[in-house]
């Protein structure tokens, strides 16, 4: 008989392991937050340095990594995790409505001169936002928090008309930089710190299906 190598931890309401399946999750959530930001960054510099044609191929892998990312988050409240999936979903269903509207190649442009467009999008960046503050709330790293502050600054700035496309585009800038940074700093931390206390999961889950009615009650 073969003696389980998964790691015995205690918890809030008792012992838990960290599984081969939940390093798997942790790094699929790592690496998806990882090709959001290459994929991020890539859009922003093609902007800067190639110009605005082409960007929706960015957009496409933007949406695609943050929906894997939000699938293998850990969050302790699932309906907060699903509440982010939703703005997700809105998000994303955003942009799909735009790029039939004006066109894949004529998307980047229709959210700069129509700010108004920018309210169909907005729940991607809300997801996103609620993303950097769990990272910040586990974490406190301050590239999480500055995510976190900056995508609403962003949004507000640019719907407000205060915030001018050049400064919109820095900003953008720094965001995908502090995404990276968040990316590449998690690699090393062990899995257990994105998976958190499995014992608070695995009694949540316990009390959910304590609540449902007994058949034939």
């Amino acid at each position: 008989m073969s003696v389980s190598s998964d790691p015995v931890l205690e918890g809030v309401f008792g012992t838990y392991t960290i599984t081969a399946a939940d390093r798997r999750e942790v790094s699929a959530y790592r690496w998806s937050v990882l090709v959001l930001a290459l994929a991020q960054l890539a859009l922003v510099l093609q902007w800067r340095f190639v110009g605005s044609a082409a960007l929706w191929p960015w957009l496409v892998l933007m949406v695609l990594a943050l929906g894997f990312a939000l699938r293998w988050i850990h969050i302790y409240l699932k309906p907060l995790h699903r509440a982010l999936q939703l703005l997700w979903l809105l998000g994303s269903l955003g942009f799909l409505l735009l790029a039939l509207r004006q066109g894949p190649a004529a998307l980047p442009v229709a959210l700069l001169e129509q700010r108004g467009w920018i309210w169909l999008v907005g729940p991607y960046f809300a997801a996103l936002t609620g993303l950097g503050f769990k990272e910040f709330f586990c974490f406190h790293r301050p590239e999480a928090i500055g995510l976190t502050l900056v995508v609403p600054l962003l949004l507000l700035g640019r719907l407000s008309g205060l915030l001018s496309t050049g400064l919109g585009a820095a900003l953008l800038a720094l965001q995908a930089a502090l995404l990276l940074l968040l990316a590449l700093r998690k690699f090393p931390m062990d899995p257990a710190a994105d998976i958190g206390d499995k014992s608070v999961f695995e009694e949540m889950e316990r009390r959910r299906r304590g609540q449902l009615p007994v058949a034939g009650g």
